[in-house]
């Protein structure tokens, strides 16, 4: 929300991909373009399309068909899942189950987190730990799943080495104690065609997903082509469309980022209406710091904005936790 931008910038980040494990890759032009794009976007938008990130378009492409195929069965069978405070917020919700700011949301979904041993962060992990519950049908889908996560991890460690040269930092700043062992969450969601009464959409009446924020450092969006959703409010409250662009992800910046750049890169707010009567899916993979990380803003970014820190230190595992147990009701 830093600007009254109206579109979304696109990136090919393949160059950046290429070399962020070079200890020279700062002195590589092509990475340097990347770098100074990502800045823009991360300046005036919190968004952008990632484009050349390397994944599969056949593997992409399957993890959102997948989803459609659990999503068609039968609701007993989904509950099979079913997300519960127990299970550590793992699992299947219904329609309505998940709560953005007091309004249920028109979404179903299956809520994955990085898998928590008992009693790996004490008291702090305690309403997180837990395994992820997975559908035995349809075949294949832990094992797709996976991988797909493991390859998302990967393509967002390595955007995170751009965005720290980008604030001005070492590429390495989002390692470490920050994000060496980096959480993530992942949701597999699914919004109902748009419901139609006296022959007129009432679209608008069925917020597939409320406006709101993401948690942790960067998001990447895999969602059904043809069908335009989502939507990203801009500085003068205007809401902009983020249609599907095959072969990208929708990326966004989010709260844990906000706190580490001391606020020159802003979590920008963003929310869903299916207004096709077409199912649609969207699979959101969110990349975190460490669980228990301690995020404050980094020292670089105090410079820059004279020597003013614009937030306290916040334990992402804290700020997690909240958000989770406030975004859901059985």
């Amino acid at each position: 929300m830093a600007t009254d931008f109206k579109s979304i910038p696109i990136i090919d980040v393949a160059p950046l991909l290429a070399k962020c494990d070079d200890p020279k890759m700062v002195q590589d032009p092509a990475v340097r373009e990347v770098v100074k794009q990502l800045d823009q976007a991360c300046r005036e938008a919190g968004f952008f399309y990632a484009k050349g990130h390397g994944i599969p378009e056949t593997m992409v492409k399957e993890v959102r068909n997948i989803t459609h195929k659990f999503f068609d069965l039968p609701y007993e069978e989904k509950l099979k899942i079913k997300m519960t405070p127990a299970a550590g917020y793992r699992g299947y919700q219904r329609i309505g189950e998940n709560i953005t700011k007091g309004v249920p949301d028109m979404h179903e979904a299956i809520d994955c987190y990085k898998e928590l041993k008992q009693g790996m962060y004490g008291a702090l992990g305690k309403p997180m730990e837990g395994c992820n519950q997975w559908p035995h049908y349809p075949p294949n889908f832990k094992e797709l799943m996976e991988e797909y996560i493991s390859l998302c991890t990967e393509v967002s460690r390595k955007i995170m080495r751009g965005i720290a040269l980008a604030l001005g930092g070492s590429p390495d700043e989002f390692e470490g104690e920050r994000g060496g062992d980096a959480f993530w969450v992942m949701r597999l969601i699914g919004y109902p065609g748009a419901s139609t009464a006296n022959g007129k959409c009432t679209s608008e009446n069925d917020i597939g997903c409320g406006a709101h924020t993401d948690y942790g450092l960067l998001t990447l969006v895999n969602q059904d082509e043809n069908i335009t959703a989502l939507q990203v409010r801009n500085q003068a409250g205007e809401w902009i469309s983020a249609p599907p662009n095959p072969g990208t992800f929708v990326c966004n910046i989010g709260d844990m980022l906000k706190i580490l750049s001391n606020g020159l890169y802003e979590s920008t707010l963003h929310r869903v209406i299916n207004k096709s009567q077409t199912y649609r899916v969207c699979v959101a993979f969110f990349y975190e710091p460490n669980y228990d990380a301690a995020v404050e803003p980094l020292e670089v970014c105090v410079r820059k904005r004279g020597g003013t820190r614009k937030f306290e230190k916040a334990v992402y595992g804290e700020h997690l936790v909240s958000k989770v147990q406030t975004n859901f009701v059985t």
